[in-house]
């Protein structure tokens, strides 16, 4: 069976800008400082005071002249006396993004701002070029005015949708300052990206399996078989061949890969876990928070997914594993009970660094099937909303499991973080 045929007249074309502040954290920290966020020579850290800590932010300068980049260590910068290292301030951070916010809500109504991250907002701006002018006017007058209120640098990719912004942010505007996508664009900018993972939402993971399938570039992808990718990867398969395509329908605030609703939580650990057991008690502590949130939006998830990456010091590696329950649940010790199969599994007794674990396959709550053969599973329930309550109300640590008191645990020390980071 062929692929349908693009015609690119009959979809919406739209003016969306996807705007990133360059190397934010790092520039906003140069800027309490006093320095020149492209010049100065700047590390955003977990913490200065261990070794260990990941890097954060670089600034562009500290990048290019050091080679120090994001997911770096500490005990990896230089000694080198022009080198700043602070410790990440995540507080100051969301508050100068809100302000940021505010200064999109001058140029566009609040309706047409998405943000999607601490550092990166889209913008629809149909409708409003005769106050402004057309896309790059406005482009221009947003890094302007960023540059003049924060005194930070910012890019911006302009596309006929989300999708299309994004990818042309990431692959052209960064390099530039501005730059736009259109869509006859897509063959000559986006089919010849390579290797697949370079393309917004497409990760390592994807990236092999189509590599597996002959696919390395995003053109292949694009005229690749639809009805091959839709068997091998569901409704994934298709979002992947019209995003290959330029094609995204997506409207402003709307998740971009529709359908792939999940709740998840991935952390570094701050040392070397070497002792299975203590493995199993950081597991529990994050089955308790993924659980938690799915509970929060009243959903419940089917698939429980268990990631482990290994120590560079033993070859890296790890795994990343999925297994799917017979009934969806939002309760810690069914996600946990799971967890524990696929780590019994797959570990290979080595020194853990970083895991992941995510809820997915996600339908309402109330719809979550009591099993006739868990009498109990009603009360684990109740338990488990009672104690969000208590969270909610009296703090995260205000209620925690006897595990994240031993050597192992980890909410004591994240319950006093913002974002993962020190609250400053």
């Amino acid at each position: 069976m062929e692929n349908p045929v693009i015609d690119y007249n009959v979809f919406p074309k739209r003016k969306v800008l996807c705007i990133d502040m360059k190397s934010f954290y790092a520039s906003c920290a140069a800027v309490a400082r006093g320095l020149d966020p492209m010049t100065c020579y700047l590390a955003v850290v977990g913490h200065v005071d261990r070794p260990g800590s990941v890097i954060l932010a670089a600034s562009p300068a500290l990048k290019k002249e050091f080679g120090i980049r994001t997911g770096n260590r500490l005990f990896e910068v230089p000694d080198d006396p022009r080198i700043v290292v602070v410790t990440a301030q995540m507080k100051m951070y969301l508050e100068i993004s809100v302000e940021i916010t505010r200064l999109f809500h001058r140029f566009v109504p609040k309706e047409a701002i998405h943000t999607y991250s601490v550092d990166e907002s889209f913008l629809e701006i149909g409708g409003t070029e005769k106050i402004w002018g057309d896309a790059w006017d406005i482009a221009q007058k947003i890094r302007e005015e960023l540059m003049e209120t924060f005194q930070i640098p910012s890019a911006v990719g302009i596309g006929p949708n989300m999708l299309m912004a994004k990818l042309c942010l990431d692959l052209e505007a960064k390099k530039h300052g501005v730059a736009e996508w259109t869509y006859e664009d897509v063959a000559k900018k986006l089919w010849p990206v390579s290797p697949l993972s370079e393309m917004w939402g497409i990760g390592l993971r994807i990236e092999k399996r189509l590599n597996r399938m002959g696919i390395t570039t995003v053109g292949q992808l694009a005229k690749f078989p639809l009805q091959r990718l839709e068997k091998t990867f569901g409704v994934m398969g298709n979002q992947l061949f019209y995003h290959a395509n330029g094609v995204d329908l997506s409207e402003l605030g709307a998740p971009i890969l529709q359908g792939q609703i999940s709740f998840g939580k991935s952390q570094i650990l701050l040392r070397d876990y070497t002792d299975p057991e203590e493995v199993r008690y950081v597991i529990l502590e994050m089955c308790e928070e993924v659980a938690k949130r799915a509970r929060e939006s009243g959903k419940a998830g089917r698939t429980v997914s268990l990631g482990l990456s290994y120590s560079k010091n033993e070859n890296g590696g790890g795994f990343y594993r999925s297994r799917t329950m017979v009934d969806a649940s939002n309760i810690t010790s069914d996600l946990f009970n799971v967890c524990m199969q696929l780590f019994h599994e797959f570990y290979e007794q080595k020194t853990v660094r970083k895991i992941s674990i995510s809820l997915s396959n996600v339908e309402d709550d109330d719809v979550m099937q009591l099993s006739l053969f868990d009498e109990g599973k009603e009360k684990k329930r109740a338990l488990a909303n009672a104690m969000d309550g208590i969270r909610n109300k009296y703090g995260s640590a205000s209620l925690l499991r006897a595990v994240s008191y031993t050597r192992a645990g980890t909410a004591v020390h994240r319950s006093g973080l913002v974002g993962g980071h020190i609250a400053e």
